[in-house]
C-alpha cells in the first residue's frame, strides 16, 4: 500500500478512535447516573419491601445492565480503533 493511501487511512481512523473515545466518554457518565439510580431504587426496595418498589428496583437495573453492554461495545470499539491505528503506523 502507498504511503499516502496509508496515510489517508490513518487519517480516517484517527478520526473515528477520536469520536469513539468521546462516545464513551458520554456513555461512561450515563452509566453512572444509571447505577445510581439503580443503587436507590435497590434501597428503597429494601427499606419498603413492597412489589412496586422491587419492580422499580429490577427495571432501573435492567436499564443498568443495558447501559453496562453499551459501555462494553464502545470500549470494544475503541481497542479496535486502536488496534487499527497501530497497525496503520506499523505500516507507516
Amino acid at each position: 500500500m502507498e504511503r499516502r493511501d496509508l496515510t489517508k487511512r490513518l487519517s480516517e481512523v484517527h478520526e473515528r478512535l477520536v469520536k469513539a473515545r468521546q462516545e464513551l466518554a458520554i456513555v461512561e457518565e450515563q452509566l453512572l447516573v444509571f447505577t445510581e439510580t439503580a443503587d436507590e431504587a435497590r434501597i428503597r426496595a429494601l427499606v419498603s419491601e413492597t412489589p412496586l418498589a422491587d419492580h422499580e428496583w429490577q427495571e432501573a437495573r435492567r436499564h443498568e445492565e443495558a447501559m453496562l453492554r453499551g459501555r462494553n461495545a464502545a470500549k470494544d470499539r475503541v481497542l479496535e480503533l486502536e488496534r487499527a491505528q497501530d497497525e496503520l503506523l506499523s505500516r507507516l
